[in-house]
């Protein structure tokens, strides 16, 4: 469907995520992946979905001058919300310890949000899911970083992973968010473009 809507336009998704990628073909979209290094830093005032609109819109704003007018461009950013606190991508494996520790026997919020972009015009929305550990422990999240080495995931973990199988008790909302795509809401936002 979203093929057919298209036709006379070039989709481009902005992300290096083998799983938005994953995510973007099971929705039968034909696209062209373009990646462009970002400094991922934002105003320390901004909270919660602030943050991951503010990202996303950022990684777009890299792509200004260089969009053609057939050209539907793609961005997107996940954070991982605990305790008023944003976890991003952590640093080394002592960072992903802490993280995992710190969500462990709680629940936390998964936001993601999208930026659809061309030359005429800019869309940013979001979606929020909650996301409830049982008791992790430091024997498990060392098992867990050593061999799946979540290194490039908010929070340090995928869901679709071992961790998810163990650990995760109860999800409130979109599994494909968590991933770090609310594919639900793309497909409605794209549809509705």
């Amino acid at each position: 469907m979203l093929n057919e809507k298209f036709k006379n336009y070039k989709i481009i998704l902005a992300s290096g995520s083998p799983r938005r990628q994953q995510f973007l073909k099971e929705l039968d979209i034909d696209f062209e992946i373009r990646l462009k290094e970002i400094e991922e830093i934002y105003p320390d005032h901004l909270q919660a979905e602030e943050i991951t609109n503010f990202l996303a819109k950022l990684k777009a704003s890299a792509f200004e001058n260089d969009l053609q007018d057939s050209e539907v461009l793609i961005t997107s950013d996940t954070i991982v919300w605990l305790e008023n606190q944003a976890l991003g991508k952590p640093n080394d494996a002592s960072h992903a310890v802490r993280m995992l520790t710190e969500m462990s026997g709680k629940t936390h919020k998964v936001i993601t949000s999208v930026c659809i972009k061309t030359t005429q015009k800019e869309l940013v929305f979001h979606d929020e899911t909650l996301v409830t550990f049982s008791s992790l422990s430091l024997e498990e999240i060392e098992y867990y970083l050593k061999n799946y080495q979540p290194f490039d995931k908010a929070g340090s973990y995928g869901i679709q992973e071992w961790i998810g199988l163990v650990a995760i008790e109860k999800i409130e909302g979109s599994y494909a968010n968590v991933v770090g795509l609310p594919t639900h809401k793309l497909y409605k936002e794209l549809m509705n473009f």
